[in-house]
């Protein structure tokens, strides 16, 4: 994803900054700022309280996102925006006579001063109050959730009206909903068993592949990538892994606790494999899904880093032509990485349902 203020920034830079880029004087250049790549990279990679909008005289313009605490006292709520910076630099909200701070986008209950505190490795100490607050992602969730339900509930009702031919919106969706049960669920768990997963396994692959589009637009209320957070991934790899546990019948655990064909002898370690490669399958999903994601947004900011780290307008055509066909590529990354992780969670429930064949 190209970070919305960085095409911002980068637009201003070829209007303004390149045509005097010759005129700057060496005084002027030992003032600027050192360019942090990795510093802009993981924070418009990382999930936040608010939505960057753009930049203004200067200014940030945001929109603050509500903050949902469950603290010492009880339920404590307000606005992202009430984290202001004091006369010493921190950023502190006080409310029910307690004080939060928000140190890397986490919130931490802070010392009676406002202050933080921090071990030697400069990790913060404070302890931290039970967290539901409204983040991008969350935000992003919702958002796709309701357009989901927006288009699939009247396109279920279109089918009790007109059950011929489909039109409109379900035209364009009826493909795709034949694909998962042609193309994924019926050979990997079988005609007789594929229907009643097949609610789940629509709803991991729209959710992710529409999840994975909206991050690919560069403005609010888009430009937040729901695969880009682990938590989501991870969560979408637990559900994986307990329908599957709960859908399996005794054929899948005899091939866990007595391999067929293995000597008895070398059950004490099949036994501890095959458990543990219970395990491996969900976090597999879980981190191959987060990581191409999130690559693809590294590797598009990477390469817009170079005008600012080279600052000369000769890098820029390179720089845009490969985060343009990078970006391109994401949209393929998009549809192929919500087919990849329903495909597996298919496969891995046809592994627990299968019937034992002599």
């Amino acid at each position: 994803m190209v970070a919305k203020n960085i095409i911002q920034k980068f637009v201003l830079f070829l209007l303004f900054f390149i045509p005097f880029q010759g005129f700057s004087s060496d005084a002027n250049k030992d003032k600027e700022e050192a360019f942090d790549p990795v510093s802009m990279i993981m924070h418009h990679i990382s999930n936040s309280h608010e939505f960057h909008i753009t930049d203004f005289q200067g200014k940030s313009i945001s929109m603050p996102l509500p903050v949902i605490l469950w603290t010492d006292n009880g339920l404590v709520t307000f606005m992202s925006s009430e984290f202001h910076h004091d006369n010493d630099g921190k950023v502190v909200v006080e409310k029910k006579g307690m004080k939060f701070a928000r140190f890397h986008e986490v919130i931490h209950y802070t010392n009676p001063d406002g202050s933080l505190s921090f071990d030697k490795d400069g990790h913060v100490t404070n302890t931290r109050p039970l967290n539901f607050s409204i983040t991008k992602n969350v935000f992003s969730m919702i958002l796709v959730s309701i357009l989901l339900l927006a288009i699939f509930i009247p396109m279920a009702k279109s089918y009790k009206k007109n059950p011929k031919a489909p039109k409109g919106m379900a035209g364009f969706l009826e493909p795709l909903v034949l694909f998962v049960r042609d193309d994924i669920a019926i050979p990997q768990i079988g005609e007789e068993k594929y229907a009643r997963y097949m609610p789940y396994l629509l709803t991991i692959f729209f959710l992710i592949w529409f999840g994975n589009l909206f991050g690919l637009i560069p403005f609010f209320p888009f430009a937040s990538t729901l695969t880009n957070d682990i938590l989501f991934t991870g969560f979408l790899a637990i559900i994986t892994f307990f329908v599957t546990v709960f859908s399996s019948n005794k054929n899948y655990w005899k091939h866990i606790f007595a391999t067929p064909g293995v000597p008895f002898w070398l059950l004490p370690i099949m036994i501890p494999v095959e458990i543990l490669g219970m395990f491996t399958k969900p976090f597999a999903l879980m981190v191959r899904l987060f990581a191409n994601i999130t690559a693809g947004h590294i590797i598009i900011l990477s390469l817009i880093s170079l005008i600012f780290i080279f600052k000369t307008v000769w890098v820029s055509p390179v720089s845009i032509a490969f985060a343009l066909f990078i970006n391109v590529l994401e949209l393929l990354v998009a549809a192929l990485q919500a087919y990849v992780f329903t495909l597996l969670s298919a496969l891995f429930i046809g592994q627990a349902v299968e019937e034992h064949h002599h």
